[in-house]
């Protein structure tokens, strides 16, 4: 199969995102979906020019804004599994806290060696946010608003790809491995829109040519010709949507090995924790030292209303061993003060512990961390009451939490995209920034 064949317009039909248990079926529309239009129309130019050199020759050159690494546990990680426990009291788990590196700031057993990066931690205990189902708060906590029937809006990732992305490489600005969030960019137009990869990081084999280097630029430089001449005749937007996403397809291949982390794994993976989230997060931070603004990496099965202890004592050692491996790594190629680490799912676990040993959905008070770019680290911020049933003081909303990111970024949250007619802020109107978990 040639790469001419990915982009035929029958693709440029609208992407489904599949379904967690499927993901790994990787399709022709997954490997395009960072180039390929919604129903909308338009064609996702978010590799900037389609002449421009390898990426890591524009990234030498290229002006540097601060770039960001999204953690994402899908479903919901437990906050009294994780930062915010509450020993003895009534709502309190099966797990003992630990002492970290930030002298009276405890966290769960669970998370030795996140304990020993805590001083690049700003942990949020209060967050109180307004989507208490999957659905909506995968969207709200992707997008900052909650869903409305009028207006499709944008993922922070594609906000961060517009205001720090790159021009002249080869390689999206906007990357989503084994996401589960499809607001994608919104009303910022398919330029913006991310480029979505399977749940092990790399690129499907029928992503690349079958043909040899010289039938495949002959079949290109004669594809060229006749699409060029067609366009001279034919002005229709969904003939240039074609052209462009074979373009940007042909591209990819230039940078194709980026998306191999094989031989770098064997020097890693005890860094990483030998883990498919520890293989997820090497190639974040291989991507973000490629240039890539924005890269999202997922680790699922948090939902647990039965069984919670057990859950998060699967599925957490494994997290953090990769979460602490990527943090060291930022910084030892340092890439830590330039790259902003959020840590996050879409809500919290219920205090009571229901009659299946299970922790139901919660969003009055739970917790998020951040790191990194911008963000000053070795603080613990908001408080919950003494079983974590309510914020004790300083809540913070999910407005609240986008604006401060944004601010961390060297964004400002107060700009406004126009949806239509509608201008809308970055963070909605009314949210303020923490600018305590701020370095300036």
């Amino acid at each position: 199969m040639s790469v001419g064949d990915l982009a035929k317009p029958t693709l440029l039909a609208s992407v489904t995102v599949k379904k967690e248990f499927m993901i790994d079926h990787l399709s022709r529309r997954a490997l395009l979906k960072g180039t390929l239009a919604t129903s909308s129309g338009g064609v996702v130019m978010n590799w900037g020019d389609l002449f421009h050199g390898p990426a890591s020759l524009a990234a030498e050159s290229a002006p540097t804004k601060k770039r960001c690494i999204l953690l994402w546990m899908n479903g919901g990680a437990s906050q009294f599994e994780t930062f915010d426990m509450k020993p003895g009291a009534r709502t309190g788990g099966t797990f003992r806290p630990i002492n970290t590196n930030v002298a009276g700031a405890q966290i769960c057993e669970l998370m030795p060696k996140i304990a020993q990066q805590m001083d690049k931690l700003a942990v949020i205990r209060s967050m109180r946010t307004s989507e208490v189902d999957h659905p909506g708060g995968i969207y709200l906590m992707h997008t900052g608003y909650r869903p409305t029937a009028n207006v499709r809006f944008p993922e922070f990732g594609a906000i961060i790809a517009k205001y720090n992305g790159r021009e002249g490489t080869n390689l999206p600005n906007f990357i989503k491995v084994f996401s589960q969030a499809d607001a994608g960019a919104g009303f910022l137009g398919p330029k913006f829109q991310p480029f979505a990869i399977g749940p092990e990081g790399s690129l499907p084999p029928f992503s690349s040519s079958s043909q040899s280097p010289e039938v495949e630029s002959r079949r290109h430089q004669l594809r060229t010709f006749l699409e060029e001449t067609y366009a001279k005749e034919h002005r229709a937007e969904t003939s240039k949507m074609h052209r462009e996403a074979y373009e940007a397809s042909r591209r990819l291949q230039e940078v194709r090995k980026v998306f191999d982390i094989d031989a770098e794994w064997e020097k890693h993976s005890e860094l990483y924790g030998n883990s498919v989230f520890g293989r997820r997060c090497l190639l974040a931070r291989r991507l973000i030292e490629e240039g890539v603004t924005f890269v999202e990496v997922s680790q699922s099965s948090y939902d647990s209303h039965a069984d919670n202890a057990v859950w998060h004592k699967a599925l957490v050692p494994p997290m953090e061993h990769a979460w602490a491996g990527l943090l060291v790594d930022l910084q030892q190629r340092g890439l830590l003060d330039s790259t902003l680490v959020v840590w996050m799912g879409e809500i919290g676990r219920t205090p009571n512990i229901n009659n299946r040993a299970g922790r139901d959905h919660y969003v009055r008070s739970w917790s998020t961390a951040l790191a990194g770019g911008g963000i000053k680290g070795g603080q613990v911020y908001g408080e919950s009451d003494a079983t974590g049933v309510d914020v004790k003081d300083n809540p913070v909303t999910e407005g609240d939490f986008f604006a401060t990111i944004y601010s961390a970024l060297g964004i400002d949250p107060k700009k406004e995209n126009f949806a239509g007619v509608r201008p809308i802020p970055l963070a909605p109107f009314g949210s303020k920034v923490v600018s305590e978990l701020l370095t300036s």
